[in-house]
């Protein structure tokens, strides 16, 4: 199947805000199913359509990734996600990034969301978080959406630091 390139920082489309998609069609289900696919190979448990240089409200998932690549795959599209609740708890959890490659902090985020969104077949659905890596990675992904990253989380230092080594280790590489 086919794959899309994942861009990197400090590309531009990774700071814009994406825009709804009027309806999930066959574009935005094959759109859905590539990111999937790059999601796999690159190998990562979120994407966002920004980070594939698409301007859609489109993210797709799957946690399950987290226990190995043997794991039977459990994936979830969403296009138009929305956070309608967050819990007053707190969860800090290490994150890394497809777009910022090889780096990694720890980032305080609400324990528990609720999202509603439509799903693959264009149904509203909703998403409860009660696992602390879906709420973490569905979150992040819908950071991605508002052009925000997960270092926007940490102090200016770290995350000029963090930068400067991707684009040390993407230096000569097209990042769009």
């Amino acid at each position: 199947m086919d794959t899309y390139q994942i861009i990197t920082v400090p590309a531009p489309v990774l700071r814009e805000t994406a825009q709804d998609v009027d309806r999930v069609d066959d574009a935005i289900r094959r759109q859905m199913d590539i990111m999937l696919e790059t999601m796999y190979e690159a190998p990562g448990i979120g994407l966002a359509a920004n980070q594939v240089n698409m301007l859609n409200r489109v993210l797709v998932m799957d946690v399950s990734r987290r226990e190995g690549p043997d794991a039977p795959k459990d994936p979830i599209c969403m296009a138009n996600p929305e956070i309608i609740w967050k819990s007053e708890e707190p969860s800090v959890m290490e994150e890394g990034c497809l777009s910022i490659p090889e780096q990694f902090a720890e980032v305080q985020r609400p324990a528990k969301v609720r999202v509603k969104y439509l799903d693959y077949d264009g149904k509203q659905a909703e998403l409860e978080t009660d696992d602390l890596l879906l709420s973490h990675c569905v979150q992040h992904e819908i950071d991605h959406l508002n052009g925000v990253l997960f270092v926007d989380y940490l102090s200016k230092l770290k995350r000029d630091m963090m930068i400067r080594r991707v684009k040390k280790l993407t230096k000569g590489q097209d990042i769009m």
